[in-house]
C-alpha cells in the first residue's frame, strides 16, 4: 500500500540520501524528496506521517523536509513515482537523513459551520471550516469586522459550540463534552486575553490573577505565589497589590496576559489584545506577547487587524466569506 502526495517536490539540495531504518525496513537509498507541510496531504491523512531532517556532516545545520512514508509498506511516494524500497544509489557523504514521527496537531477543526438565525433567514459566518493548529506555532487572523474572527475563538475555547462540525484538541473532541468538563478544560488548557482587559474592580492585581488557580480548587498560598510568579513574568511584581482602577490601560492588560498565563495553558488565545491600546503600548504589548511565546514554547492564536503585528507571526490566515484562506 502506498500514500499519494501529490503536493511532493524535490528538495533544494538535490541529494540522495539514506533514511535510517524506518519499521523494521532494511536501509535504503532514494531520492530525496520534500513534501509541502503547508496543507494538502498531511491535513487530510488520517495516519502519521515521517518527518526527515536532512543535515549536512559535522553538525552544521540542514534543513528539515519530509516524506509521506506508508507505514508497514514497501513504498515510499515521490512527485513522480512511487520508488520500491531497495534502490542502490550511492548517498554523498556530506548529507545524513534521520526520521522522527510527526506530532499530531494540538487543535483539528473538521467540517465547521456556525449559522444564527436572522428573522426568516440564516446569517452563515462560516462553512465546512478547516484547520489545523501545530503545537508551539504562532498565526495571525486577519478579516474585516463582522467576518467571524471572535466567533471562531469562542468555539475553539469552547465558550460557544457550532452549529455543526468538529473541534479535536490532543484528539479529543471537545463539542458535545458536559459543560463541567467543558469548563475544567478552558481552565486548564486555554489562556484566553480579549480586546478589554475583564478585570475584576474590586480584587487587586494579585488577586485577579490567581482567580483561575482558585477556581480550579488551588490553595490560597499555591494560587498567590503563582499570580506573583506571573505578574513579575510581565513585569509588574510592583503593582501586585494595586487594583484595576490604579493601573494605567497597558498595565492592565499586562495583568490580564498574567491572568491568562497563571494556569499555565498550552493554547493562548489573544483576541486583539492591543486594540483598545495607543501603538507604543501596543507594540510592547505584542513584544510581550511574543517573547513570553518563545520562552513557553506557547500554542498562539492571534486574531488582529494590524498586519504589522501579523506578519511578525509564523503565518496568517484571512477569515473572508466564511471562509479561512492563506494570506
Amino acid at each position: 500500500m502506498a500514500i499519494s502526495a501529490p503536493t511532493a517536490t524535490r528538495c533544494g539540495c538535490d541529494a540522495k540520501v539514506s533514511p535510517v531504518k524506518p519499521y523494521g525496513l532494511r536501509p535504503q537509498f532514494v531520492p530525496h524528496y520534500a513534501k509541502d507541510l503547508s496543507g494538502g496531504t498531511r491535513s487530510r491523512r488520517k495516519t502519521s506521517i515521517e518527518q526527515f531532517e536532512c543535515s549536512e556532516e559535522g553538525g552544521r545545520p540542514g534543513h528539515t523536509d519530509s516524506w509521506a512514508l506508508s507505514p508497514n509498506s514497501e513504498f515510499i511516494v515521490t512527485d513522480d513515482a512511487e520508488q520500491k524500497l531497495g534502490g542502490s544509489a550511492e548517498a554523498p557523504p556530506h548529507k545524513a537523513l534521520n526520521w522522527r514521527l510527526a506530532p499530531a496537531p494540538l487543535v483539528r477543526i473538521e467540517n465547521l459551520a456556525k449559522v444564527y438565525r436572522s428573522g426568516e433567514k440564516d446569517l452563515v459566518i462560516f462553512h465546512d471550516l478547516a484547520l489545523q493548529v501545530e503545537a508551539g506555532e504562532q498565526f495571525a487572523i486577519i478579516g474585516e469586522s463582522g467576518a467571524g474572527k471572535s466567533t471562531l475563538l469562542h468555539l475553539i475555547s469552547g465558550l460557544d459550540k457550532p452549529s455543526t462540525g468538529a473541534i479535536y484538541y490532543k484528539n479529543r473532541n471537545i463539542i458535545g463534552l458536559p459543560e463541567p468538563e467543558l469548563s475544567d478544560f478552558r481552565n486548564r488548557e486555554i489562556g484566553y486575553v480579549w480586546q478589554q482587559h475583564h478585570l475584576l474592580p474590586e480584587f487587586s492585581a494579585e488577586e485577579n490573577v490567581s482567580m483561575p488557580l482558585r477556581i480550579r480548587g488551588e490553595s490560597g498560598a499555591k494560587s498567590s505565589a503563582e499570580a506573583r510568579a506571573s505578574l513579575a513574568e510581565v513585569g509588574l511584581a510592583n503593582r501586585a497589590g494595586h487594583r484595576a482602577g490604579e493601573l494605567s490601560g497597558g498595565e492592565q492588560q499586562r495583568i490580564a496576559i498574567a491572568r491568562a498565563l497563571t494556569a499555565n495553558p498550552s493554547l493562548l488565545l489573544a483576541d486583539e489584545p492591543t486594540g483598545n491600546l495607543d501603538e507604543g503600548t501596543g507594540q510592547m504589548i505584542f513584544n510581550l506577547l511574543d517573547e513570553i511565546r518563545k520562552r513557553r514554547n506557547l500554542t498562539t492564536i492571534l486574531v488582529t487587524h494590524n498586519l504589522q503585528f501579523a506578519r511578525r507571526c509564523d503565518r496568517i490566515l484571512k477569515l473572508e466569506n466564511g471562509s479561512l484562506e492563506v494570506f
